[in-house]
């Protein structure tokens, strides 16, 4: 079981490495310079997707016992989507707890590894963002109007990125 000392150590490393070589498509870093749990993140619209140009901002939240337990992260900017509950917190796999899932919905592989780094947490919401998975959404809304109403989907995502970059 990982401790919080270890914790910290590996967030250190990968806000370090973060820092050294940093991702196309997102900026991380601490919420609070004395606090290696809480994160600031702000993704980048991906090219060719609906969310192109906005900047969207999310905490991400690391449990004590990080790497062994995922951490979650929450848009703190307005984003319509069908994977993100609408307080912001995001429901992509690797963010579900690992092992087996108890509603049959996800292989263990899917869920949470160890492995997982910030990196690949936020490569993975990028990707979410570019192709949306409706059968197994947070937000419920979102989805129906992905399937259904593609143009009013559009336009909420229109006004969100527009909201997005004001706020920059």
């Amino acid at each position: 079981m990982a401790s919080p000392s270890q914790a910290i150590l590996l967030l250190q490393k990968q806000l370090k490495d973060l820092c050294k070589h940093p991702v196309d498509g997102f900026s991380a870093g601490l919420l609070d310079e004395n606090n290696l749990f809480e994160w600031s993140v702000t993704i980048i619209g991906p090219p060719d997707t609906l969310y192109e140009g906005g900047f969207f901002n999310a905490i991400m939240s690391f449990p004590q016992n990080y790497p062994n337990s995922p951490p979650t992260v929450r848009f703190t900017s307005e984003i319509w989507h069908p994977n993100v509950y609408t307080d912001g917190k995001v429901c992509i796999s690797i963010l579900h707890p690992p092992g087996d899932d108890p509603n049959g919905y996800e292989l263990a592989s899917e869920r949470w590894s160890p492995v997982h780094t910030v990196e690949s947490i936020v490569l993975s919401i990028i990707s979410m963002l570019s192709s949306p998975n409706d059968e197994s959404p947070a937000n419920v809304e979102a989805a129906k109007e992905w399937r259904e109403q593609r143009d009013n989907f559009k336009k909420k995502v229109s006004r969100c990125v527009r909201r997005s970059q004001e706020m920059m």
